[in-house]
């Protein structure tokens, strides 16, 4: 029996961006509020682009195995597997953010 290696089957783990510590680059015209949250702007953004490249691979995947053109049924549980993750992972994200929001607004204001 052979074990094929996990790069043999097309899967690419997601790799978080790294974001330096430290103020962040200000532009002309910005403030460093601005130019922090555009940056953590990109990041959801491309976190949310990610998730659904993720899930429509899964999804292409799912169709090949059903119409019975995928040979190898594990690169479906893979992909599926990590699409299943992907989701679990940014709803807690969304979750945790909405309770910080909630928290925000408890606040005592003055």
């Amino acid at each position: 029996m052979s074990v094929t290696p996990v790069e043999a089957t097309g899967f690419t783990p997601y790799v978080a961006p790294v974001v330096p510590l430290g103020t962040p680059s200000l532009g002309e015209g910005t403030s460093g509020v601005a130019a922090a949250s555009g940056e953590f702007g990109n990041l959801l953004t491309d976190g949310l682009d990610r998730l659904q490249s993720v899930q429509s691979a899964s999804d292409n995947l799912a169709v090949k195995a059903a119409t019975g053109d995928l040979t190898a049924i594990h690169q479906y549980t893979i992909a599926s597997t990590e699409a299943s993750v992907t989701t679990q992972l940014t709803v807690a994200l969304r979750n945790k953010a909405i309770d910080a929001f909630n928290e925000i607004l408890k606040l005592p204001v003055g």
